[in-house]
């Protein structure tokens, strides 16, 4: 059978990065930041970075949209699909890969800061309060495993380089 241009070709997702920013109080709590437009609650996340690996990506968003910094793991602790709005109307699925994140600290100030609002909820909350079906699974599976027992994760940002000198933005106290 001939495929004309009459069957356009599928859309595919298009893939993201995410970083799943934690800390360990008296609980294990997670980092959500609100999106620019509809303020609604998510992780920080962002597209593929050429000559980064997608943890490091994820770290990069991190630290660009949360102002966080700390320890990213190699591996990830889950997927998710969201429907996003582009800019000039369409709409495009996409597939986040979920990084865990261990911060060690947030900065006074960060690129997106006065676009962004950030917030500390422990596990179950922030599970509730995304959107997405697929994200509220990764984040409740994650309060099972062991990375959200304050294990440390293991990643380096990129070889020789640390967050702190990608950004040129002075360090903040510990959030």
């Amino acid at each position: 059978m001939k495929i004309g241009k009459s069957h356009p070709a599928p859309i595919l997702p298009r893939r993201q990065y995410a970083a799943l920013p934690y800390r360990v109080t008296d609980e294990v709590e997670v980092l959500l930041i609100s999106s620019r437009e509809t303020r609604r609650w998510i992780l920080p996340k962002g597209w593929p970075m050429k000559g980064r690996k997608p943890h490091a990506a994820a770290a990069q968003e991190a630290l660009e949209e949360a102002g966080v910094v700390g320890k990213i793991a190699k591996e990830p602790v889950g997927i998710y699909h969201y429907i996003k709005r582009m800019k000039n109307g369409s709409q495009q699925v996409c597939h986040v890969t979920v990084f865990p994140m261990r911060v060690s600290r947030q900065r006074k100030v960060w690129p997106e800061m006065d676009q962004r609002v950030t917030r500390w909820f422990p596990l179950a909350e922030a599970a509730d309060l995304v959107g997405e079906p697929e994200l509220q699974d990764v984040i409740r599976n994650f309060e099972a495993s062991p990375e959200g027992q304050a294990a440390e994760a293991d990643a380096e940002v990129a070889p020789g380089q640390s967050l702190e000198s990608l950004s040129g933005i002075p360090l903040g106290v510990t959030a």
